[in-house]
């Protein structure tokens, strides 16, 4: 074998044993976003895994002080300007999924294979955070989608690739959805070791690849219609629908992020608005109930341990409220935090574990 092919094996090989190294624990997370008859917004996700995460809910107060963790140690010093909620992960005090006093609203979803972080350099060691650290900067230092992308197009960060406690021996690949209580949202994703930000005018978000794709992508399922297609005759023969839902036949219903992408497009824009965002928080739950992945039907093998996707949260966001909701696959009961009934100018962050167990209610003896 010449060295040029050598070469080409060896890359092949290192190539398919970083995407296997990625695939035990890739995230099929989708997140999607509501409006209400009384124009409010609401928004929310679900976060799958292939591992189970050690993961709580916390509220970050004002005035707390951050040190952003990078490959040369220190990176970024921030003070909160803004208390938020939210969820944190390996007892990192880092949101990495949350909502603020100001209702904005941001979620790392992962991005295998196209995330790319910027290297760190001394010039910019001061405005690097890791994957994680990014999230939290964002909800306690911004109330605005506006005011995020100015910040990131005018430089004031960079991401940098660093190795995460819990996270494995590689840099998490994170993206991130951003919203407001006004409905604006953007995507942020780390692409060629520069922060990209795009609109999101549907408010959907999935994995790789990158948001523009999987906008494009939607344009091959325009000829979905909620409506049932009515009966037609062929051949003197006249043919009659099976039961309800046949315009929607055709719709993806695999666990890949382009078809969650497609799916998650369809039923949220197609949801009949909720009264209010009470009702708004019960209808995003009810839509993401569709991005449940059970146990076993998505697996992946590596160095002989077998992993499975499965969902361990779905979370939901009131922005106008300031209510930040979630259940995990262990305990199905919906659980709220309430961002204002806390000292939003305490001394520290308060933690609650997600962990649960589903109660079953015994209604024998209701009957009548």
């Amino acid at each position: 074998m010449s060295n040029k092919n050598a070469n080409r094996g060896l890359l092949l090989a290192t190539l398919i044993a970083t995407l296997l190294s990625i695939q035990p624990i890739a995230s099929a997370c989708t997140g999607i976003m509501l409006k209400d008859q009384d124009n409010s917004f609401v928004n929310g996700r679900t976060v799958e895994f292939g591992i189970a995460i050690d993961s709580s809910v916390a509220v970050v107060p004002r005035n707390y002080t951050f040190v952003g963790q990078t490959p040369m140690g220190k990176g970024m010093q921030y003070t909160s300007k803004y208390a938020a909620v939210g969820v944190v992960a390996y007892k990192d005090l880092n949101l990495l999924d949350g909502l603020n006093e100001k209702g904005l609203a941001v979620g790392a979803f992962y991005f295998p294979t196209f995330a790319q972080y910027t290297p760190e350099t001394a010039q910019n060691q001061n405005t690097s955070l890791s994957p994680g650290d990014f999230p939290n900067w964002l909800l306690t230092q911004f109330a605005t989608v506006g005011e995020v992308r100015q910040a990131i197009e005018s430089g004031k960060v960079v991401i940098t690739p660093t190795i995460m406690p819990g996270w494995g021996s590689t840099p998490p690949p994170f993206h991130y959805v951003v919203y407001d209580k006004s409905g604006a949202s953007i995507a942020i994703e780390p692409l060629n070791g520069k922060l990209v930000v795009r609109n999101n005018p549907l408010g959907v978000f999935t994995n790789s690849p990158p948001l523009d794709w999987h906008m494009t992508n939607l344009r091959n399922y325009i000829s979905l219609n909620t409506h049932n297609v009515p009966e037609k005759t062929l051949g003197g023969q006249t043919f009659k629908e099976l039961g309800q839902g046949n315009g929607m036949l055709g719709l993806p219903g695999d666990f890949t992020p382009p078809s969650r992408f497609v799916r998650a497009a369809i039923f949220s824009t197609t949801a009949i608005p909720a009264k209010n965002a009470d009702a708004g928080i019960q209808q995003i739950f009810h839509i993401l109930n569709n991005f449940d992945i059970p146990v076993g039907v998505a697996q992946a093998e590596s160095n002989g341990v077998t992993n499975t996707d499965y969902t361990l949260l779905t979370m939901a966001r009131d922005p106008q409220n300031l209510r930040y909701y979630y259940k995990s696959y262990d305990d199905q009961t919906i659980r709220m935090v309430q961002l204002n009934s806390f000292d939003l100018n305490a001394k520290t962050i308060k933690v609650l574990s997600t962990k649960g167990s589903q109660p079953v209610v015994d209604m024998s003896d209701k009957l009548q």
